[in-house]
């Protein structure tokens, strides 16, 4: 039978009078629609007037075959409408592309107008109840198929919560709850509704036979519910259950991991007061405070410090002492290398070149401290006691202001026990580069503490409109006010900005604003506006940063294509470096896709759009090893501009931290990289101070800390976010690359017991050992011999020599039976040899130990014995400190010794004072002093 030709037979039916021929035709049409959609789109007006037409007794069928039709030619809305009155016969158990395109679309407006219901209720357009009605017979069918993910992704993009809560119920709360987390977390960008939502998912984990405590605490934080965190830890503290217990410990070392100073104080300060110091709830607020973190991270970088002196010593000897640039970029590299291990070997070795730096040289090198003993909470006094300022006595302003910032670095987050002390200094002076040390140490110590007393006082310094003190006094005031959204400093801070001359101040003052506004999204959109239609591009360069702050780690699509669009169009070069640069901050979460986003940037005729690519790059893609970002990266290292060459070598060591051969074939080359370009004669300043930073960056805490972002838990991890923003400011100002090391998380597995300490236990890495190994160190380069030329021999000293070596040979004929035996040991020697070298097969997996280097991707493969002695009361294994619950309580426990703890404060030593060598385990070296001289 010959199939259909042309359907205008059927569409002539369409003009007859009958009614029943008209139906006729409409079921005819509907069936070969697909097929003849171009003919039938002529006549579609006229099926439109019988699905207008009350009186036609086959509307429904009428707005089908016209639904199709305008599927057809791509008219989705008409398509949309009038599929919706068809009725009972638009089936949705149909699979065609048909059904689930107009699906997808009648979602899409469906959404569409329950987010407009939600945020502007007066303007909005009323629900079409046939609209409504299609997306309950989805959600119906996802119930029937079994797919409650789907059910749920929908719900929440609609606000839909009824439907959120019957998902969680019917598809089995272990699954999909953590679902909904994930979701509310990276896809809901509307701050006030994700809030509902977490309050929602609070109760669901609270509902469970077996609550999940480490995930209502992530909530709480979320939601900033101190309180009831604060209730939530009493009520495991007063459980009888020893799991209760140390789930508690564990919830506070998650807490202080992820929260701020302000809301950890709070959460501190409503639980009841114990005066016991061994009691639980004690313990409970040490852990809160910090103390016990530190002193755990310390141990571990102590313990397993692999900085590698032999980089740092040969990048010296090339590099001129005499330029600053060179002496800062070292001093910076060695800074980071040894972040946090106390190791400060290198300069002990070095007292002749650390005493050519001058001012601010002399500044960063005593900074330098602060970074190496980050941490050392009890003894940070003392230990820049000969460079902190004498009373009334100013020696050296420049080794006393860098002391001052040293002392806020090494009390970063958790500044208690010395914001008084800076404050006293900052009363007290009024030397612009103490005031400068001063202010960027109370900023960093009192980061997010919100304290109106500390902001009064870095207030009056800025007032005195010095551009030194000043430009510190705005970063700080930042610090301290970060997250706040406080009105009273925006305004304050953006009056003094329009009225100052000193561009420092200005920039400090823009860069501070964005702190205020960390993390406030939707709400610093107000601000955004303002600064980035500022007529002054020092403002609008502070506005890039401020959606950086508050949208970090979002994501969000609005923030993004502002930011494309300043980075293409502002006429000021800087104002476009700091666009580009804050993708990175907005879409570290989903770093895959910044290398695609910024493939055109990166190759801009720009190049501090270039510039910017690089660190948006390196921010992003931290130790992930990312092969398309190195991709990008690696072409700017031979970018013909020095500056973006130097972006590129920094970008580079930050994405191959922690990264070996067996991880990423480019590890090694780009080591090899640095040293050359550190090495090459004529290579420019500026590359070459990104080749140091590089090697610093790459080699970061003794090769044991990483930068990230965020915390294991996923939380945006504030300190790093604000210290890479800060650091970024090294383009105007060398010594803030010291902010860094605000970003190095150490990347460790830690086991505590109930005492919260350190237990001999043993886990399992399902990897081959050299997959996450350490590098291995640089050989010293080897000694070339030159060989000797040979001399020449006259024919009657060949003659004698002949003769001579004949006599030999005789006598050792007759030696040959002594020396038999000697010969088979020398062979049986040469086979054993033989056999250590053959290569052994690796095992695929290695037995690691407490404190033991866990790289973020090893953690996949890490797995405790359910079997043994130990094991996390979490159950998620996340890294960092972890809780174990003994299961065998009455044996007598192994304990790691700590060596941190162990070593006494000794008094500083003098320039030229002999270290001496103690015979204890890993002992911490004793404080020196900088030969710096008077100025």
């Amino acid at each position: 039978m010959v199939g259909l030709t042309s359907a205008a037979g059927v569409i002539a039916l369409l003009d007859e009078h009958d009614d029943d021929l008209k139906v006729y035709a409409l079921q005819k049409l509907n069936g070969i629609v697909d097929q003849f959609w171009a003919e039938i789109s002529d006549a579609v007006s006229k099926i439109e007037i019988m699905y207008e037409d009350t009186e036609f007794k086959d509307r429904a069928l009428a707005a089908l075959v016209a639904s199709k039709v305008y599927y057809h030619l791509g008219e989705f809305d008409d398509s949309l409408n009038f599929a919706l009155g068809a009725g009972n016969l638009f089936d949705l158990s149909l699979k065609s592309e048909y059904v689930d395109t107009i699906v997808s679309k009648c979602i899409d407006k469906y959404i569409a107008v329950r987010v407009q219901e939600q945020q502007d209720p007066q303007n909005a357009e009323p629900m079409d109840s046939r609209l409504q009605a299609v997306v309950e017979k989805m959600f119906d069918r996802c119930y029937q198929d079994g797919e409650y993910k789907q059910a749920v992704g929908i719900a929440l993009e609609a606000h839909r919560l009824d439907v959120v809560e019957h998902s969680i119920k019917a598809g089995g709360p272990s699954v999909i709850l953590p679902y909904v987390y994930d979701l509310t977390m990276t896809v809901v960008q509307d701050q006030a509704y994700r809030n509902i939502l977490l309050q929602l998912l609070v109760d669901q984990f609270r509902k469970l036979e077996e609550p999940d405590y480490v995930a209502i605490n992530q909530c709480l934080v979320h939601l900033g519910h101190h309180k009831a965190s604060a209730e939530l830890l009493q009520k495991l503290v007063s459980s009888e259950s020893q799991a209760d217990l140390l789930m508690a410990y564990q919830l506070a070392f998650d807490l202080e991991n992820n929260a701020t100073q302000k809301y950890l104080t709070k959460v501190s300060d409503d639980l009841p007061a114990e005066t016991d110091a061994q009691s639980k709830l004690a313990k409970v607020k040490s852990i809160l405070s910090g103390k016990e973190t530190i002193k755990l991270q310390l141990e571990f970088l102590c313990r397993n410090n692999h900085t590698d002196m032999l980089i740092l010593k040969e990048s010296k000897n090339v590099l001129d002492a005499r330029l600053s640039v060179y002496h800062s970029a070292v001093t910076f590299a060695n800074a980071f290398m040894n972040a946090g291990t106390t190791s400060d070997d290198f300069l002990r070795q070095n007292l002749e070149w650390l005493s050519r730096a001058t001012n601010w040289s002399k500044f960063s090198a005593t900074a330098a401290l602060g970074v190496i003993h980050k941490g050392q909470l009890s003894r940070g006094l003392s230990l820049l006691a000969p460079y902190l300022p004498q009373d009334g006595v100013t020696a050296s302003p420049y080794s006393e202001g860098g002391s001052l910032f040293a002392l806020g670095l090494i009390h970063a987050n958790h500044g208690d026990e010395v914001l008084d002390y800076l404050r006293g200094v900052l009363k007290d002076t009024q030397i612009e580069v103490l005031q400068h040390g001063a202010c960027l140490g109370l900023g960093t110590a009192g980061m997010a503490t919100d304290s109106d007393d500390i902001y009064e006082e870095l207030k009056n310094v800025l007032f005195s409109d010095s551009a030194i003190g000043g430009e510190a006094a705005g970063l700080a005031m930042g610090m301290v006010m970060l997250g706040t959204a406080s009105e009273k400093a925006l305004d304050e801070m953006l009056q003094y900005a329009h009225e100052t001359q000193h561009e420092k101040i200005i920039r400090g003052l823009a860069v501070g604003v964005s702190l205020v506004m960390y993390g406030k999204e939707d709400a610093a959109d107000v601000l955004i506006e303002r600064l980035s239609a500022d007529k002054d591009p020092i403002l609008r360069y502070g506005g890039m940063y401020t959606i950086a702050m508050a949208y970090a780690g979002t994501g969000n699509n609005k923030a993004i294509r502002r930011l494309l669009h300043v980075a293409v169009s502002d006429v000021n070069d800087d104002v476009r470096r700091a666009a580009v640069t804050a993708l990175g901050f907005i879409m570290f979460r989903s770093h895959k896709q910044v290398p695609r986003i910024v493939q055109l940037l990166s190759e801009s005729y720009n190049p501090h759009v270039r510039y910017g690519a690089c660190l948006a790059l390196g921010i992003s893609c931290a130790g992930t090893g990312s092969l398309d970002a190195i991709e990008l990266l690696e072409p700017m290292t031979k970018d013909n501009v020095d500056f973006v060459r130097q972006g590129a070598f920094i970008a580079l060591a930050m994405v191959l931290m922690q990264q070996n051969d067996a991880q990423n074939p480019k590890t090694a080359g780009v080591r090899k990289m640095y040293e050359e370009v550190i090495k090459k004669k004529n290579e420019d300043a500026l590359a070459k101070f990104g080749a140091v930073l590089g090697q610093g960056i790459i080699d970061a805490g003794g090769r044991n800390v990483t930068i990230s972002l965020q915390s294991r838990s996923g939380h945006s991890n504030m300190p790093a976010i604000v210290g890479v923003a800060l650091f970024t400011q090294f383009w105007y100002w060398f010594p803030a690359s010291h902010f860094l090391s605000l970003a190095f998380t150490p990347t460790a597995v830690i086991g505590v017991n109930a005492d919260l300490n350190l237990p001999e236990i043993e886990f399992t890495s399902n990897a081959r050992p050299s997959l996450f190994a350490y590098i291995p160190p640089t050989k010293p380069p080897a000694v070339v011999t030159v060989e000797k030329v040979a001399t020449a021999v006259l024919s009657t000293t060949a003659k004698a020599q002949a003769k001579a070596k004949k006599a030999k040979s005789a006598e050792s004929d007759a030696m040959d039976e002594d020396e038999k035996p000697e010969a088979k040991i020398e062979d049986a020697k040469e086979e054993e040899a033989k056999v250590a070298a053959k290569p052994k097969k690796e095992p695929l997996s290695e037995k690691l130990g407490n404190l033991a280097r866990v790289v973020p991707a090893q953690l996949k493969y890490i797995s405790f014995d359910k079997d043994a002695r130990y094991v996390p009361v979490k159950k998620d294994v996340t890294g960092g400190i972890v809780v174990l619950l003994d299961n065998k309580p009455d044996e007598p426990e192994n304990l790691i010794a700590t060596t941190t703890s162990a070593v006494s404060s000794t008094p500083p030593a003098t320039a030229d004072t002999k270290m001496e060598v103690e015979e204890e385990e890993a002992p911490l070296p004793e404080p020196f002093t900088y030969p710096f001289g008077d100025e």
